[in-house]
């Protein structure tokens, strides 16, 4: 049994607004699930496949607190186009933000709700407008450990300052998580969400995260079909129903 992750969730005080400013920042097409859910693929796209990480923006009324655990970064060819792409950006309402980055190649920047994100120029390559979903972490080998056997996917890298995980055909975005000394504090405005293949039961799949050191959390909400967890650092993720 394994998880893939599919997804990220992203509060947003306006989903629809914060959903065309991510659709035309990636050029990717947005659609709805309901009042309040808007969800941005690429066209053409058959979910799930690792060749993208969807986005799923969550209409909430809570504020932003503090720099997000959980963030992007948008691919670049090269310095120019990471100019082009940041002047882009910009013309859609990003801005650029100093969350104590310093003199770094990446222009870190945020989008209209404050939400940061990192465009980089030329790190990786065939990953697609996302580079890389990263994610603050305490100790990245344990990460690497939990989510290298939560999913599929492969570790490409471990060393005391982050991880490096990717699909394991090799294809789409990394997952990246980076050793900050920021601790966790409140709810990640920003989560993973990880699915189960056809035919997994997905209970048996809780129990097994639990088992690799994830934690269920309960909502009190019988209603969802999906389980809320956290992983070893308190990272909320969603595991989903299979498909």
């Amino acid at each position: 049994m394994a998880t893939r992750l599919v997804q990220i969730n992203m509060k947003a005080r306006d989903d629809a607004a914060l959903g065309g400013f991510w659709a035309k920042a990636l050029g990717w097409g947005i659609s709805s699930e309901g009042p309040g859910v808007t969800n941005l693929e690429p066209e053409g796209f058959v979910y799930p496949d690792p060749v993208a990480v969807c986005i799923d923006l969550v209409v909430s009324a809570e504020p932003k607190v503090g720099k997000n655990r959980v963030h992007v970064d948008l691919a670049a060819t090269s310095a120019a186009h990471q100019a082009e792409l940041v002047a882009r950006l910009t013309e859609f309402g990003a801005t650029p933000v100093d969350v104590g980055q310093g003199d770094v190649p990446w222009r870190v920047m945020a989008d209209p709700e404050g939400n940061e994100f990192c465009v980089l120029d030329s790190f990786y390559q065939e990953t697609g407008p996302i580079a890389a979903v990263v994610v603050d972490c305490a100790d990245p080998h344990a990460m690497a450990r939990f989510w290298g056997e939560a999913t599929d996917w492969t570790v490409h890298r471990v060393s005391d300052q982050d991880a490096l995980l990717r699909s394991a055909r090799g294809v789409g975005p990394y997952l990246l998580f980076v050793r900050t000394p920021d601790p966790k504090t409140g709810w990640n405005r920003v989560h993973l969400d990880v699915r189960p293949y056809p035919g997994d039961d997905l209970a048996a799949e809780a129990a097994r995260l639990e088992r690799l050191g994830a934690t269920a959390v309960d909502l009190g909400r019988p209603d969802i079909p999906w389980r809320v967890m956290t992983d070893p650092e308190g990272n909320e993720f969603c595991l989903l129903t299979a498909a």
